[in-house]
């Protein structure tokens, strides 16, 4: 039985830094509606579920936990909403039993549907298409988890349609976010003591196609805000590295120099049956683009192992590609059969233990570029932002290429920005 008589919520978050953004939201959303947010593992009233639809291992795991919140408490509000809500509703309603389903562009009406089916308890809504989807769906984080950086939603949908992914049918066509309001949010995140912002979307580089307004605007933006000492990005696309674009961001010097450009491949034949939009050549020149405007940058990467088709050549075409290109880090995943994509029913499907086996090379491969790149930063004078005291009672923290740096300082160092030389210690770690 609950004790106690304010109503409590509890909130699941499944997949990337834009649900999780979301989420939070929508946690200050119930707080301010008057609800007591309390862990997924407890019983509650009402269970907020953000699901994910990136792989069908992530639309097995939106099931589970919605399946889990109803176990909790059968009497409990279940709410369904994100990526996999707006994929598959028919298959939510038929094996999870939710009482209300939200779509990706509605989430800010969160607590306005929670009321309605109290007053109604009526069947879920089937969320609308993506392709209906019009505007930005404004949502304003007031506090986040992170204890020193903030994740900012400015950008949602995107209209790349790569071969592999079932995004642009969950999220919808690219919508931007009004410079105007992001910067409102950044400053308020600014007050409340965050001294990074990391600005994310769906399809970050394509901010701005809809509204006229630009991404180097935004980041100028942001940056000039009093308090905000970094600025990030989430995942971009390596086109927007142009040497107009690099050059303008170079000028910026809250800018950090740590950029995730997605490769998916290094093979262009790959690349071409991916329906990504350009050339192994033409990442290498947006690499060596920054390479050239920023010192040492950390250039981070994702890249599938086994893409339908891929022959011995067309994988060793990649792998030495990410040799000669060279990343701080690469996150490796083996392709996932994702029904509904163009890719799941290519043939020349790869068996799971040659998937396997080709990300095994790339991971030892990445692992190398790892202790590279982190030996090269050895001896250098470093701007860390410590963040959190480990079980140990070593402080930890990133530098501005987002490399953990670890310190022996006091615990009253959390949340600020020290500059000193960093060594690899016998650990193979760096330390301040």
């Amino acid at each position: 039985m609950l004790k106690n008589t304010k109503k409590r919520a509890a909130l699941h978050n499944l997949g990337c830094r834009v649900n999780s953004y979301e989420t939070e939201c929508m946690t200050a959303l119930l707080k301010e509606d008057g609800y007591e947010i309390v862990p997924f593992s407890e019983e509650a009233e009402v269970y907020v579920i953000n699901t994910c639809t990136v792989t069908q291992i992530a639309d097995k795991k939106s099931r589970q936990m919605l399946r889990r919140a109803r176990a909790k408490n059968p009497s409990a509000i279940i709410v369904a909403t994100g990526c996999y809500v707006q994929t598959d509703p028919e298959k939510i309603i038929a094996e999870c039993g939710v009482d209300i389903m939200i779509g990706n562009n509605e989430k800010s009406s969160l607590c306005q549907k929670i009321r309605e089916f109290e007053q109604k308890n009526t069947r879920p809504d089937i969320p609308m298409p993506s392709e209906d989807f019009s505007g930005y769906n404004e949502m304003f984080l007031t506090d986040t988890s992170e204890h020193t950086r903030a994740f900012m939603k400015v950008q949602d949908g995107c209209n790349q349609f790569c071969s592999y992914c079932m995004i642009p049918y969950a999220r919808g066509r690219v919508r931007s976010r009004k410079i105007a309001n992001a910067v409102e949010e950044a400053k308020n995140l600014a007050q409340k003591g965050y001294k990074e912002v990391v600005l994310t979307g769906i399809h970050l580089g394509s901010f701005g196609y809809d509204s006229g307004e630009r991404l180097i605007d935004l980041i100028k933006n942001v940056s000039e805000i009093e308090g905000i000492e970094r600025v990030r990005f989430g995942s971009l696309e390596p086109m927007v590295m142009s040497e107009e674009f690099v050059k303008e961001l170079s000028g910026i010097p809250e800018i950090c120099p740590h950029f995730h450009l997605s490769l998916q491949s290094g093979s262009d034949t790959v690349l071409e049956r991916m329906n990504r939009h350009y050339t192994a050549d033409q990442f290498a020149e947006s690499c060596d683009r920054l390479r050239f405007y920023f010192d040492r940058p950390a250039i981070t990467t994702d890249i599938i192992a086994g893409f339908p088709g891929e022959t011995d050549k067309e994988f060793n075409e990649s792998l030495e590609f990410v040799k000669k290109t060279g990343f701080y880090q690469m996150h490796v995943f083996p392709y996932s059969v994702r029904p509904g994509t163009r890719a799941a029913k290519m043939g020349g499907q790869i068996k799971k233990s040659v998937k396997e086996e080709r990300a095994g090379i790339l991971i030892a491969e990445s692992k190398k570029m790892s202790e590279i790149y982190e030996n090269s930063l050895s001896g250098k004078t470093l701007s860390v932002l410590f963040e959190e005291e480990s079980e140990e009672g070593i402080l930890t923290g990133f530098c501005r290429e987002y490399v953990r740096i670890y310190s022996g300082r006091s615990k009253d160092d959390i949340g600020k920005i020290i500059t000193g030389s960093v060594n690899m210690s016998i650990s193979g770690r760096l330390e301040m």
